[in-house]
């Protein structure tokens, strides 16, 4: 998601602001912007593409003055990333940051070129602008400028808006898109984030759905959706500006793991409403392709091709669409037989993954109906050559197993299906995904709090040189991640298996001294993997059970049973995940391991 970072002071506030946008890096962007009204309403604007220090260079030594400015890190949606669709836009005296998306730019940028307004980018946001200035510069206050257009506007966001005719406010907004409001002594400040703001203060007011704050250096005036005042509370955060930078964790993994409610929030934000998915989010012609699309094809590498394989499920039982899935680098290097409607879905954190570039490029060359990549990083080479981009917002990613950004994947993955769900005649499907992905946030939380009884499982796997994994159905592909996990940066020897294979080889391995883990939500396949089980306890083996708490799985000698909070069937994969990854973590810290920068091993695999 962008950031945003705002402040209205007695000092110039040009230095906060870079400091703002320096702390909101994290969230990956792919320009920036900042603009500053000064004492006498001279309003300055200064952008550019790429990174906060390229906007710091053209900002040069001498920051500009003023008390009253707004800053922005901005994650492309509308336009390419570029100077001119950099925010903060401005229409006349009015400038504007935003985060969220716009619906019905199209239709309003219609409407007001015909009245003669131009514009300089392809953003929906500088549409917003103008509207905003059209009602300003007929005499119209700021504040009431903002509230009137609001109702005109389709879709989510959170705007701070200024204007040079009024230099000591700023009016912000949201709907779908958090906001708060620092709190100072004789100044105010407003972010996306908590983390921009605190160099500054820890007194904060989060603004909700539907709010319209008229801020001032003195004084921050609340109105709800209905327009009348009302008073949010001023919470203190017990964050400190140092803490921010690893949270107070003692590895990036561990913050990792515990961003991941949040950071599905982030994907799912303003990706969905009214029990369906918005297609918007995938872009221009996403319909179109969708309609078109009658096999998938997923290409991914390591912990994404394991998100591809629980999507293969999700696609049969809810779009009743056949889906492939197939390692990056092995589809360059056969021969294919290309069914026509075949809409190939590339998945990468980086988006510079050399092999799924490779295979992007081949997919071209063979004829496939179209790419959609599923990326967390806006400005790369997978973004800017696919189709179309489904963006996980996970925020920079620094431990080197990935966490966050498996589960916002799937989370990426889950909407996308629901969105195929619709167009092939399935609305109920689409609205059980839509509801099960809304609880998501939550359920994962829930799921976390079993830290504690997994940290004191991990002392039980520590001395061990081996592990088996198992699994059923779209649970085979968690039992495969946690494998993946528990070698990456415990480097105990790990595989995992389907259940049902284990009697054809696998079996061989186990006896007292081999753990085997095993994934057990409840559902159809609940009776089959007992049986699996079993076979596992009449060789001596020590099992280690993962089970929601629908199973109703009792510990007994030699098979333990850690409960995992139950969820909604669609969901059930992506919420078993978390208690193997802390699984993972804990015996690597037990291990004494390098947890974020485990050996042999890099973030981004740019090379074949």
């Amino acid at each position: 998601m962008c950031g945003i970072v705002g402040g209205c002071a007695q000092r110039d506030v040009a230095a906060v602001l870079l400091e703002g946008l320096r702390r909101l890096e994290y969230r990956g962007y792919d320009s920036a912007g900042m603009a500053v009204i000064d004492r006498e309403g001279g309003l300055s604007r200064t952008r550019a593409s790429g990174r906060v220090d390229d906007l710091a260079a053209a900002l040069g030594p001498e920051l500009p003055a003023g008390g009253t400015g707004i800053a922005h890190t901005r994650w492309a949606t509308h336009g390419v990333p570029s100077e001119a669709n950099a925010h903060p836009h401005a229409a006349g005296e009015v400038a504007l940051v935003h985060n969220g998306i716009i619906e019905n730019h199209e239709r309003l940028r219609e409407r007001l070129a015909a009245a003669g307004h131009a514009f300089q980018s392809e953003t929906d946001t500088e549409v917003a602008a103008t509207l905003f200035a059209d009602r300003h510069r007929a005499g119209t206050p700021l504040l009431e400028a903002v509230r009137g257009s609001l109702a005109e506007l389709e879709g989510a966001y959170a705007f701070v808006v200024i204007s040079g005719h009024e230099p000591g406010r700023m009016v912000a907004c949201r709907s779908g898109s958090p906001l708060v409001i620092g709190v100072g002594i004789g100044e105010h400040f407003i972010a996306s984030d908590v983390a921009a703001l605190l160099p500054v203060t820890r007194q904060f007011i989060f603004l909700e759905d539907g709010d319209v704050a008229d801020i001032s250096r003195e004084a921050v005036t609340i109105y709800d959706a209905d327009g009348q005042a009302v008073e949010r509370p001023v919470r203190t955060s017990e964050l400190s500006p140092e803490a921010v930078e690893r949270g107070g964790y003692r590895h990036f993994m561990a913050k990792e793991i515990h961003e991941q409610p949040a950071a599905v929030a982030e994907t799912l934000e303003g990706r969905y409403a009214d029990g369906g998915v918005r297609e918007a989010a995938l872009g221009p012609g996403a319909t179109a392709m969708l309609d078109q699309a009658e096999r998938l094809q997923i290409v991914a590498c390591g912990t994404s091709y394991h998100a591809g394989m629980i999507a293969r499920y999700w696609a049969a039982a809810y779009a009743g669409l056949p889906c492939e899935v197939e390692v990056a680098s092995e589809f360059r290097y056969r021969a294919h037989a290309v069914t026509p409607g075949t809409l190939v879905i590339l998945i990468s954190q980086s988006g510079e993954t050399a092999d799924v570039l490779a295979a992007l490029r081949e997919s071209r060359r063979l004829g496939y109906a179209g790419a959609l990549a599923i990326c967390n990083v806006p400005e790369s080479s997978l973004v800017r050559e696919a189709d179309l981009a489904l963006l996980t917002r996970a925020g920079p990613e620094i431990g080197v197993a990935s966490t966050k950004a498996f589960t916002t994947q799937l989370t990426a993955l889950l909407l996308l299906v629901g969105a195929l769900a619709r167009r092939r005649g399935r609305p109920q499907a689409e609205g059980e995904l839509v509801r099960a992905a809304g609880s998501l946030p939550g359920d994962l939380e829930r799921a976390l709090a079993v830290e504690p009884q997994v940290s004191a499982l991990a002392e039980q796997l520590v001395d061990r040189g081996h592990a088996l994994f198992l699994g059923r159905g779209p649970h085979f592909p968690v039992a495969l991640e946690g494998s993946l996990k528990l070698k990456e940066i415990s480097y105990v020897h790990a595989e995992a298996y389907p259940a049902g294979e284990l009697k054809h080889g696998p079996l061989a391995l186990v006896d007292g001294e081999m753990p085997v883990v095993a994934v057990a939500p409840r559902d159809d396949l609940l009776d089959k993997l007992r049986a699996n089980l079993q076979e596992v306890r009449a060789r001596g083996g020590r099992l280690y059970v993962f089970a929601d708490e629908a199973a109703a799985l009792r510990s007994e000698s030699g098979f333990h049973v850690l409960p995992v909070p139950a969820g909604p069937e669609p969901t059930s994969p992506v919420i078993h995940t978390i208690p193997l990854q802390l699984l993972a973590y804990h015996v690597a810290v037990l291990r004494g391991t390098d947890v974020d920068k485990p050996r042999n091993l890099a973030k981004s695999v740019t090379v074949e």
